[in-house]
């Protein structure tokens, strides 16, 4: 009951602090990189502007993933970031099961200023979009 109270009395600060929580969740999903859908990533891979560094570990890549992504399990990625170089002047798009690694691996490569996206939903969006999926390495 002093709950509500307290929230009838103190509404101000309480919106302040919702309105402050809020601010905060959206500027670090920023900084992870805006999130693309499935068909504005395939638009950019049938065009040669992104490539899909995968972040699941090598047992659920092997198990199926995007055509021509990169594995890179997001435990590895610190250490295996040099390996993206190459890719440095097209739009790197983060890809994990269903999007809970993918904004700390996004946020990684934003702060090694690359051009950062990332799979909304994940690998399951991908699939219930009935995309295809490529078996091994």
């Amino acid at each position: 009951m002093e709950i509500f109270v307290f929230v009838s009395e103190q509404w101000l600060l309480i919106s302040l602090l919702a309105a402050l929580i809020g601010v905060f969740f959206l500027t670090e999903q920023g900084k992870s990189g805006k999130s693309l859908s499935t068909s504005e990533l395939v638009r950019l891979i049938n065009s040669d502007e992104a490539v899909v560094v995968d972040v699941r570990s090598a047992a659920e890549f092997e198990a199926g993933h995007i055509h021509g992504a990169i594995s890179i399990p997001h435990q590895k990625l610190a250490s295996r970031i040099a390996e993206l170089e190459k890719h440095r002047d097209k739009i790197i798009v983060v890809a994990d099961k269903i999007g809970q690694h993918s904004g700390a691996a996004g946020k990684k490569l934003s702060s090694e200023e690359f051009n950062v996206r990332r799979l909304g939903g994940g690998i399951s969006e991908w699939q219930g979009s009935s995309l295809p999926l490529v078996k091994g390495k």
